[in-house]
């Protein structure tokens, strides 16, 4: 007989959905203990047993409401390093038919006065039983970074306040990448905080924007109209966990009536993955096609008490860190009848963590393609400043180390004046297609986002690359030989080598860039100068300085090389720049 203690009376559990940023469906249900009387969960903090059983009874709720989506149960940290501590936990999973895989701990402060080895050697067994782990209030709360990085949680969820700080929010985005794992951003209760996260890179949010927590799972949540693709994306397509939705599980050995059971139950499942005792998928059902086969004469006389994986498929799969364009070349590369089908992600242990749809891929690829189409200068195709400085923001938050180049053609007005307009962007379309060859290059070598090139208007353009392959990026349009209608043309390039920690953002970076820019455009030929940011002074790589000229006598107007002291490029009585009119003499006077 199973004791109920008391306090279990006055103790009721809210559902709160995590919902996904990127398609708007709900990821998985957050279960929220919420007593009516007294003072359970401080309790809970002081007693890992006390705790274990408030998770265990969390998850004996969601059973009751019979969702399919994975759960959230929050769970402090000292109970985790109390080996103990989670047994009933482990016990409530395997009486509510969930599988470990289908249960994310919340792992909660205090940390400080927690043995660390303890509770990295709790989690680990957490992890060998199945469950995923999710290190909560990051930001708000005590968890070390150290610790952080030794957790290697498959979820990491910051509080809303730290989207004022979006510096820390990419620094937190691109540790999770480093790490594998998802960003969330809980406690979201505006359009603009949703934005804000959006920008900040978040795939996953929560708060009462979406949906305020509820004594039965929320169905229907409201997101804002996505964001179009940060242009911070890699060239390579965004990453697949930021589509995936909760897959619909059964064991390998479910027969046809259960899967048509919860297919009837839950229309919006498109498909059910059969998995083996280690959550690996074997088997996929696609909705369509398993109820046809059933509906047809005698179908469900046949296949009803029947193993489902006899009217299944071999399972699509994609590792967990693979990108969308790679699921859409699995899917173009497979039958054509099952280009429809959910794509099972996998960890590196081959367990399901989820599916993603081909809608929502081929919605936000299409939309990114839109998005970059209308940013893309229309003389080169390159993209604008834009996605160039959206790219060194990014470098930056993942702490490494790049050089920011600006070049353009040296007196490009005269070659549009005296070679034509269509010469001038013949001349740029030839300069923007060498850098990006060159660009094209480095990624082909296996060195991804190595080099971003931007045209930024005119004949500017603008370069991001990695230290080590600068020199040929320069290489490429210095050593070349260029002409317009006929005459001879020189580039001049400006760079700065940004170490990490030497600026905060684009902006600072492009500060240090303006004067090595000058000093590029004073040397005579081609040009290249080099700096680094947080040092004054340049060195010069290509160019010639020009001769110095000696101020003219106090008193005596200025000479330009090759011209008479008194004649003016204006010619006598001609009116000069700036309202001054020249005599007879050269001399000027000011005009009304």
């Amino acid at each position: 007989m199973v004791v109920v203690p008391v306090w279990s009376d006055s103790l009721r559990f809210a559902f709160q959905p995590v919902v996904s940023l990127t398609t708007g469906a709900v990821a998985a249900q957050e279960i929220l203990a919420r007593p009516e009387s007294g003072d359970v969960l401080a309790e809970a903090r002081r007693d890992p047993e006390l705790d274990g059983r408030l998770a265990a009874f969390a998850v004996r709720a969601a059973a009751r409401q019979e969702s399919l989506l994975p759960l959230h149960v929050n769970v402090f940290a000292g109970t985790v390093a109390d080996l103990g501590g989670l047994a009933a936990l482990r016990d409530a999973v395997m009486e509510a038919g969930r599988l470990p895989w289908e249960v994310t701990v919340d792992l909660g402060p205090p940390f400080t006065h927690v043995p660390q080895p303890a509770l990295l050697e709790g989690v680990a067994a957490l992890r060998d039983d199945g469950f995923r782990i999710c290190a909560d209030g990051v930001g708000d709360g005590d968890a070390p970074l150290r610790l952080l990085v030794d957790l290697a949680p498959e979820l990491v969820k910051l509080d809303a306040s730290l989207l004022t700080r979006t510096a820390a929010v990419h620094a937190m985005r691109a540790l999770c990448d480093e790490l594998g794992a998802l960003l969330a951003v809980e406690g979201v209760e505006t359009e603009r905080q949703c934005a804000a996260a959006l920008a900040a890179g978040a795939q996953l949010g929560q708060g009462q924007l979406f949906a305020p927590p509820t004594r039965r799972p929320a169905v229907d949540v409201y997101v804002p109209e996505a964001a179009a693709p940060s242009p911070d994306t890699p060239q390579s397509g965004p990453p697949v966990r930021q589509f995936v939705r909760p897959a619909a599980l059964l064991p390998a050995s479910a027969s046809a009536g259960q899967v048509r059971g919860l297919l009837t139950d839950a229309p919006d499942v498109s498909g059910v993955l059969l998995v083996n005792a280690r959550g690996v998928p074997v088997r996929a059902v696609d909705r369509d096609r398993f109820l046809l086969s059933l509906s047809g004469r005698y179908g469900h006389a046949l296949y009803a008490d029947r193993p489902a994986a006899r009217l299944a498929d071999e399972p699509l799969t994609v590792g967990v860190d693979a990108t969308a364009w790679e699921v859409l070349d699995l899917l173009a590369d497979g039958e054509r009848s099952r280009t429809g089908d959910d794509v099972a992600v996998v960890d590196g242990d081959g367990r399901c963590v989820g599916v993603v749809r081909l809608a929502d891929l081929v919605r936000t690829l299409a939309d990114s393609r839109v998005e970059e189409a209308a940013g893309l200068n229309p003389l080169t195709r390159l993209p604008g400043s834009d996605a160039v400085t959206a790219e060194v923001d990014r470098w930056i938050a993942q702490g490494r180390g790049f050089a920011l180049s600006w070049l353009d053609v040296d007196d490009f007005k005269q070659v549009n004046d005296g070679a034509g307009f269509a010469a001038g962007d013949t001349l740029i379309r030839e300069v923007g297609a060498a850098l990006k060859a060159v660009a094209a290059e480095s990624a082909g070598a296996g060195r991804a986002t190595q080099v971003r090139v931007g045209h930024i208007g005119g004949d500017d353009f603008v370069v991001l690359a990695a230290p080590e392959a600068l020199e040929p990026v320069a290489a490429s349009v210095l050593d070349a030989a260029w002409s317009a209608g006929g005459r001879e043309v020189t580039l001049s390039v400006a760079t700065v080598n940004c170490p990490p920690g030497t600026v905060a953002d684009h902006r600072q970076a492009a500060a240090w860039l303006a004067p090595l820019k000058q000093a590029a455009k004073a040397l005579r030929g081609a040009s290249w100068v080099v700096g680094r940011a947080g040092s004054e002074g340049h060195r010069i790589r290509r160019g010639t300085p020009l001769p110095r000229q000696e101020p003219p006598p106090r008193g005596e107007p200025a000479t330009v090389p090759g011209r008479a002291r008194h004649e003016s490029p204006y010619g006598p009585g001609a009116a000069a720049p700036y309202g001054i009119r020249l005599d007879e003499h050269g001399s000027g006077r000011a005009t009304a």
